[in-house]
C-alpha cells in the first residue's frame, strides 16, 4: 500500500463503506450554470497557484521504486486519495466551506491550525502554505470587497489550500457537495500530469488514472462530508517517509 500501514483499511474497504452508509445529507439546491464554471475554473491546473509543480512526494517514489508503471500509479493515487485526503483535507473543506458562509473566523482559524500542525514534513507544509497565500492573491485581485478576504489574510503563519480553497468556493455559490468534488478533481488532475512526466506515462494512462480516480470520487466526498471533527486524521506513513526523502533527492523536477 502506498500510503497507509498493514493495519489501516484499504482503499477497496473505505469504498464499500461510503457506498453501504445511509445517505442522510440534505438536498442541496442544483448548482448554477454560472457557479459551476466557477468551481471548474478554480479545478484547473491553469489557476495560477502553482498547483502543477508539486507532485506530494510521487517523484519520490518513483526514485524509490515505489511507483514504476500506470498500474502503480493508480493504486499510488487512489490510496493517497481514499487514506489522504478522504480522512484530511476534503473534510476541512467541508467544514470550512461552511464556516466562511457563516461569517465564523474561530473555525476558519482552529481547521487552519489543523492543517498547519498536521503536515508532516516541510515540503507539504510549505505546499499548502504557498498555494494559499497564492489563492489569496488571486482573490484580492477578482473580489477585494469581500470582507472575509481580511480573515484569511490573517491566518497564521500563513493561510493553508483546503482553507483558502473553501472561500473561493463559497464564493461561488456552489453547494458543498459540487465544491468538493471539484477539489478533488483538481488534485486528481495535478497528481495525473505529475505521474505523466515523474513515471513517465503515455498521456492515454493518464485519462485512464484519472478516470479511474474520478469514478470514486462521489463515494469519497460523501464520506468525507459525514466526517465528524474527531474522526478527522492524517495518518499517511509511507507518504510522509517518501516525502522527506524527496527534500534530499539529488534530481527533481517538483517541488515536493
Amino acid at each position: 500500500m502506498a500510503t497507509g500501514t498493514c493495519t489501516a483499511p484499504t482503499a477497496t474497504t473505505i469504498t464499500e463503506e461510503a457506498e453501504s452508509l445511509p445517505r442522510v445529507l440534505k438536498p442541496a439546491a442544483p448548482t448554477s450554470a454560472t457557479a459551476l464554471l466557477q468551481l471548474m475554473w478554480l479545478a484547473s491546473p491553469a489557476l495560477p497557484v502553482g498547483g502543477f509543480s508539486y507532485s506530494e512526494a510521487l517523484e519520490s517514489a518513483v526514485e524509490s521504486g515505489l511507483v514504476a508503471d500506470e498500474a502503480q500509479a493508480g493504486r499510488w493515487l487512489a490510496d493517497q486519495l481514499q487514506l489522504g485526503l478522504a480522512r484530511s483535507d476534503i473534510p476541512v473543506v467541508h467544514r470550512a466551506f461552511g464556516a466562511w458562509q457563516r461569517h465564523d473566523p474561530a473555525t476558519i482559524a482552529e481547521l487552519n491550525a489543523w492543517v498547519t500542525q498536521t503536515r508532516e514534513t516541510s515540503e507539504l507544509l510549505q505546499q499548502t502554505q504557498q498555494m494559499g497565500r497564492s489563492l489569496l492573491e488571486w482573490l484580492k485581485n477578482r473580489d477585494g470587497a469581500d470582507t472575509r478576504l481580511t480573515i484569511l489574510a490573517a491566518l497564521r503563519p500563513a493561510p493553508t489550500w483546503p482553507v483558502a480553497f473553501a472561500l473561493a468556493a463559497a464564493q461561488t455559490g456552489a453547494a458543498a457537495r459540487e465544491a468538493l468534488l471539484a477539489f478533488a478533481f483538481g488534485w486528481a488532475e495535478n497528481m495525473v500530469q505529475a505521474a505523466l512526466k515523474a513515471v513517465p506515462l503515455g498521456q492515454n494512462a493518464g485519462q485512464r488514472i484519472l478516470g479511474q480516480l474520478s469514478e470514486t470520487m462521489p463515494a469519497v466526498v460523501d464520506r468525507a462530508m459525514r466526517l465528524a471533527d474527531s474522526e478527522r486524521q492524517a495518518f499517511t506513513p509511507m507518504l510522509a517517509i517518501v516525502s522527506a526523502q524527496h527534500e534530499t533527492q539529488y534530481s527533481r523536477l517538483f517541488r515536493s
